[in-house]
């Protein structure tokens, strides 16, 4: 375009409509411009360099913005249980809560299908077992007295065990289900139980592996500590007693100390193992480096559902457990006074502890959830805080809506094969 065609003096009044001019109804009026838009310099009466022709460029008009508009802020999305974005503490503690909401078959059911009958059974059975066995030894004959009372100490034993690992077996199922109904729920799928089976069904036997480890560990580990301490008692004297406090104080301290490091730092090996599919090993690792650099934040928010939770059973089964009194001294009012000792466990267990336990154990199982579901979610936002699985996680949403066929955003992410991509340091 020659300048002849571009350049006019100003109040001239002529021009070509299409080359930005005026319209021709325009032409014999007062060539003022209007509000809002620059007044043509004086000096020379030329315009700076530029200026005349980008006011004039009819497509500023017609398709864009005028100057100082600004794109509205558009949220990320929040296809079903999160937005898909780094967590804050908000949604973090209120997600948990609203996926009992969401799917309450699945969450609900899971919980009481997984843990709370499984736990009423244990709880029932295990209270019969050892009024048997109290009655055993209340019933036998002096003689016989140490091997009745080393029978009942075995039968202890042995039940505690069973129930610790019938306990931890349950509790391994229940998370991976409810890992995986997170995982799903967050990209707004709600499964049946069927699918969702399906889903997790071929890393049930890691989760149970490690959930039953993990546990043997603790026990060794306070075994340890209940062993050093007992070997310092049978020294006797004051250096035996001395000792064994000590020991007792200190280890109890350090034991503590280690189970928030090592339970925080592992918090994440169940979601790695179910949504990654990773081996027990490579799960253990992937907790420990997802963890790295968010080590506070991540205990704080699990401490906080905990006690939360804590409350919330607490509000609900102690008011059962007065009422489990009131029962017992209904239906049995001179148990207390009885002669019997069968009589008296028997109402003392019944009355005092079924109802309680039992209303314990579904509110317990429901508690599990909603701790499982913060620690599933915490893994999601550390993934995305770390890795930008949020990105995927978005693109596998708008994919599924377009009819694309996706890999799992959840798999592991995909390591560089010789240098890092362009524009990252190596290293």
């Amino acid at each position: 375009m020659s300048d002849e065609q571009t350049w006019r003096a100003p109040g001239s009044g002529g021009g070509d409509p299409a080359q930005g001019g005026e319209p021709q109804g325009q032409r014999g009026q007062p060539q003022q411009p209007p509000y809002g838009q620059p007044q043509q310099p004086p000096y020379g009466q030329q315009p700076p360099y530029g200026q005349q022709q980008w006011q004039q460029q009819p497509g500023w008009q017609q398709g864009y913005p005028p100057p100082g508009a600004q794109p509205a802020w558009t949220p990320p999305p929040k296809p079903g249980l999160i937005p898909l974005r780094p967590l804050t503490l908000g949604p973090l503690l209120a997600a948990p809560f609203q996926a009992l909401r969401r799917n309450p078959r699945i969450t609900v059911g899971a919980a009481l299908l997984l843990q709370g009958i499984p736990q009423i059974v244990v709880t029932v059975v295990i209270a019969g077992a050892a009024a048997f066995l109290v009655s055993r030894v209340a019933s036998g004959e002096a003689q016989d007295q140490p091997a009745l009372q080393a029978g009942l100490v075995g039968g202890g034993i042995v039940l505690g065990a069973l129930a610790l690992v019938i306990s931890t077996v349950f509790s391994g199922l229940l998370q991976g289900v409810i890992v995986g109904e997170v995982a799903r729920e967050s990209l707004g799928e709600k499964l049946t139980f069927g699918a969702l089976w399906r889903l997790v069904r071929g890393r049930l036997g890691a989760l149970i592996g490690w959930t039953l480890l993990f546990a043997l560990a603790w026990i060794v580990a306070v075994a340890l500590v209940v062993a050093i301490a007992f070997a310092l008692a049978t020294i006797g004297g004051t250096a035996g007693v001395i000792g064994t406090v000590l020991v007792g104080i200190f280890g109890a301290l350090a034991l503590i100390v280690l189970a928030f490091w090592v339970n925080t730092k592992l918090a994440m090996v169940p979601s790695a193992i179910v949504l990654e599919r990773l081996p027990l090993t490579a799960a253990v690792a992937r907790s420990w480096r997802l963890t790295t650099g968010y080590f506070w934040r991540t205990l704080g928010i699990i401490l906080l559902v905990g006690v939360i939770v804590w409350a919330i059973t607490q509000a609900v089964t102690t008011p059962f457990g007065f009422l489990g009194i009131l029962i017992g001294g209904v239906v049995a009012p001179t148990s207390a006074t009885s002669t019997d000792p069968l009589t008296e466990v028997l109402v003392a267990q019944l009355s005092v502890n079924v109802l309680a336990s039992v209303v314990g154990a579904i509110v317990g199982a429901i508690g599990s959830v909603i701790q499982t579901a913060a620690v599933a979610l915490l893994y999601i936002d550390l993934r995305m805080r770390k890795e930008g699985l949020d990105l995927e996680l978005v693109r596998f949403v708008e994919g599924r809506q377009t009819g694309q066929d996706l890999p799992d955003p959840y798999l592991p992410p995909a390591r560089p094969a010789a240098a890092p991509p362009a524009g990252w340091p190596a290293g």
